[in-house]
């Protein structure tokens, strides 16, 4: 592992232990050329995803990514650390069960949203805001009002 500090390739790790979330292991590493210090995390990856966009384009998966925009959504909302990793690894366990590399954008938003409607309605109103490029307010009103039980559509 390269040292994020001086670039030198010859890494030591000092602590090995399951992270909090028992699907990864956290690895302290030390740097003898440096002595800089630093952590990483190491996960099990079932095989490499490919993203293809709306526009036709493919990119290869990025987890990071996908943990942003879940985080940019549940901002400021009351919930555990821990609670948002499990969330975030079992979208990509999922990703990764579908039994092809191939995945559309959109199938990744459909099952996000649907993870966040069952944590989080501010959290999936918010992501869903961003996934379906919500242009005015109407575009809210119109949207919450379909997650009211009775009011156009069922939640």
């Amino acid at each position: 592992m390269r040292c994020p500090f001086c670039g030198n390739i010859d890494t030591q790790v000092k602590d090995s232990r399951p992270a909090e979330d028992h699907v990864s292991i956290r690895r302290r590493r030390f740097c003898p050329a440096c002595g800089g210090r630093f952590t990483t995390y190491e996960r099990v990856q079932l095989r490499d995803l490919v993203v293809i966009k709306t526009s036709g384009r493919r990119e290869d998966f990025d987890r990071d990514k996908l943990e942003r925009s879940i985080r940019m959504a549940i901002q400021k909302r009351p919930l555990e650390p821990e609670r948002i990793d499990q969330m975030i690894s079992g979208i990509v366990r999922r990703l990764e069960s579908l039994g092809d590399t191939d995945i559309q954008s959109k199938q990744i938003g459909e099952i996000v949203m649907e993870t966040l409607a069952r944590i989080d309605t501010v959290a999936y109103v918010r992501f869903a805001s961003v996934y379906k490029n919500f242009q005015a307010a109407d575009d809210f009103d119109k949207f919450v009002s379909e997650l009211r039980p009775g009011a156009g559509g069922e939640k």
